[in-house]
């Protein structure tokens, strides 16, 4: 990719103690450079590749996570406003369209005391840059980007002192990042979109950004879309009747829909299941599924669901049927390896029987238990 370096802007914020004391905070505007001033820097070797990387870097509009360290922000107007009513997308524009060094650093440092009143914020460098990317644009991307420093960073030294501490070291390795616009693919923009990067658990990158929102990740629009559709089942099954029963089913679904961990239904079909998880599977093939059946956890993809896996129920007990061509053992060798497996017909009537047995051992365990107590109120 080629990149044209046009402004530059190099930060240092400093925090005594606890980041979150706002109180102990300051940050030093170290130097700005134009893109001549760039190409001639140590910098431009340190971050080069790093561009490089946030561009190319994938992202899901909707991730598998809400953790998840990539996303894509929008920026927020009120319906009926243009995308000049927000004010974190007027203050990148400023930026974007400076027409000097002076006038960068101005609005640069206007930016940064924006992300020092942010919560936990940390102490390292923050650096604001403007590029082209010659190879599509002729407008430009803004880069912000914040390197923490490192702790006990230590260098080689000299043969007497052999090292010696490093003050304020800074590493490519864990770099937060905000690319704006966003690129979609290559070739294109979209200019209510951001691409955010931060691979910690703390989300204090994204939240000076107040005027953006994030798109949901995929579980939470996936249940969304389920619950719809279980609402949708109920209206058509009552059309316009209104009762007690439609009401108790509507709330048994709220009831259901807000829970954290849920039991299996029983409300639909094997044809209706399929025929919805088949609407959602056509929005995205490799939708992952998963569930546990007692203490035994299965994961795999919603599609599979009515191929190769299917529920059913048998002496009173749930059962998952898992069908394939082979089995695959990876850590943990175990005698199972070596099993020669019955026929589904021979297992079938072994469902449930176990557990009766255990029930029926452990009511006997029970009845002698109070039988020898009986005989005597002490156990001496």
């Amino acid at each position: 990719m080629d990149f044209r370096m046009e402004f530059l802007s190099f930060f240092v914020i400093l925090t005594d103690g606890d980041g979150d004391d706002s109180s102990g905070r300051r940050f030093k505007h170290y130097q700005t450079l134009d893109g001549v001033d760039y190409e001639q820097s140590e910098i431009k070797n340190f971050l080069d590749e790093e561009f490089k990387r946030i561009v190319k870097r994938k992202v899901e509009r909707n991730p598998n996570s809400a953790g998840a360290p990539t996303k894509i922000g929008r920026f927020m107007v009120e319906p009926g406003y243009e995308l000049g009513s927000n004010q974190n997308y007027n203050l990148f524009q400023r930026l974007r369209d400076a027409d000097t060094r002076e006038r960068f650093i101005g609005i640069a440092d206007e930016l940064v005391r924006i992300y020092m009143d942010t919560s936990a914020v940390r102490g390292g460098a923050f650096v604001i840059a403007r590029a082209k990317l010659n190879t599509y644009f002729d407008e430009p991307f803004l880069f912000l980007l914040k390197c923490d420093f490192e702790p006990k960073i230590a260098r080689i030294s000299d043969e007497r002192s052999l090292i010696s501490h490093v003050e304020m070291a800074i590493s490519a390795r864990s770099i937060k990042s905000i690319q704006y616009p966003h690129m979609p693919e290559e070739g294109s923009l979209d200019q209510w979109e951001l691409k955010i990067h931060q691979a910690s658990h703390a989300r204090y990158f994204e939240d000076f950004l107040k005027y953006v929102s994030y798109e949901k990740p995929l579980p939470e629009v996936i249940g969304d879309q389920v619950v719809e559709m279980v609402h949708q089942y109920i209206a058509d099954k009552w059309q316009e009747e209104t009762s007690s029963e439609r009401s108790e089913e509507e709330n048994a679904v709220e009831v259901w829909a807000a829970s954290e961990k849920r039991e299996l239904q029983e409300w639909w079909s094997q044809e209706q299941v399929e025929t919805a998880a088949a609407a959602l599977v056509e929005q995205k093939p490799d939708l992952p599924f998963s569930f546990k059946l007692g203490g035994v956890t299965v994961k795999g993809l919603l599609s599979d669901f009515g191929n190769s896996l299917r529920f059913a129920k048998h002496n009173g007990r749930y059962i998952a049927v898992i069908e394939g061509d082979f089995f695959q053992f990876e850590k943990g060798m175990s005698p199972v390896e070596l099993l020669q497996p019955m026929k589904l017909v021979d297992v079938i009537p072994l469902i449930g029987t176990k557990v009766e047995q255990q029930e029926d051992a452990t009511g006997r365990y029970n009845e002698s238990e109070a039988a020898a107590g009986s005989e005597d109120d002490v156990p001496w």
